[in-house]
């Protein structure tokens, strides 16, 4: 049975230290033309659609010297009634991992438990932890250092809230998440992260707040993919915790602002901010392909 990677509790604090040298060291070019996937075949099962997720992988497991299988549910039989379950087992005996990209995380680990391949979330309605990974490595290019850096993250705590969450708790970051009530990050998620954490890790109402003491700043869309019918709802909610001028206005003068992409320009971010001088959002999307090969190297040779 092969190590999954579902969650950032997957991987110790010294694993993702580790993770994030090697991605700087494959930015940076070292070792660029080693090839430690060749003769791998890893599948990209996807029922959400994706830019940055898709693109990264399939780069990056090019650049590995593997080879990828892109799949969605209705281009196999998973989705004319066959069980997750069978699936996995089929798969199991043809590739060497699997990027899976879905909606329930109760999929996700339903699907893991029956694989005896590695099965990697590439986002789930509840994590998003590769996601999370490029977030550390972006702060760690910025600011040199992850323990006691002070991350707000502003918004609806969704599933990249979630994950933020615990890679604060693994790296000793603070993190403070400013949310409407209603929209807060998942509750277990929290408690188990602030049970284990030597940071600090709250949850406020006030964005400017949360921005006051943050040298990273950090949001994401306020309604994610199947979320639609709350659209209306949750602009309402969240209106105030737009990133703009006069939020960054709040923080420190060399504040770095993440946003995980895509963006809905003008709702939670506006362009002034965006393509402004603190924005290191296209750095961020970057570091997706240099983490995910080092997690790949990590965990399939």
């Amino acid at each position: 049975m092969k190590r999954h990677f579902l969650t950032l509790w997957d991987l110790s604090s010294e694993e993702i230290n580790r993770l994030l040298k090697r991605a700087m060291d494959m930015k940076s070019g070292i070792d660029a033309s080693k090839c430690p996937l060749i003769g791998k075949s890893i599948g990209l099962l996807f029922g959400k659609a994706s830019t940055r997720t898709r693109v990264s992988f399939e780069v990056g497991i090019y650049q590995l010297g593997a080879h990828s299988v892109y799949l969605t549910p209705n281009e196999i039989q998973l989705g004319r009634g066959e069980t997750t379950a069978d699936t996995a087992r089929t798969l199991s005996r043809y590739l060497d991992a699997v990027v899976v990209r879905t909606f329930g995380h109760n999929l996700l680990e339903e699907f893991a438990s029956h694989s005896s391949m590695l099965v990697i979330n590439g986002l789930s309605d509840l994590h998003h932890p590769c996601q999370a990974l490029a977030d550390l490595m972006t702060i760690l290019e910025k600011k040199g250092r992850l323990k006691d850096v002070r991350v707000a993250y502003i918004g609806d705590g969704n599933n990249v809230a979630n994950s933020l969450i615990e890679a604060a708790s693994r790296m000793e970051m603070n993190l403070t998440v400013a949310c409407p009530e209603g929209y807060e990050p998942d509750s277990e998620v929290f408690e188990k992260a602030k049970a284990s954490a030597k940071s600090e890790i709250i949850i406020l109402r006030d964005p400017k707040e949360a921005a006051g003491r943050a040298d990273v700043i950090y949001t994401d869309v306020w309604v994610s993919m199947g979320q639609e019918k709350e659209a209306e709802e949750k602009i309402k909610r969240l209106k105030d915790y737009q990133i703009n001028s006069k939020l960054l206005s709040c923080a420190k003068k060399d504040v770095t602002v993440l946003h995980c992409l895509p963006a809905h320009r003008g709702e939670e971010i506006t362009d002034e901010i965006m393509d402004g001088p603190h924005s290191a959002v296209f750095d961020q999307a970057e570091n997706r392909l240099h983490v995910q090969k080092s997690l790949l190297e990590m965990l399939v040779v």
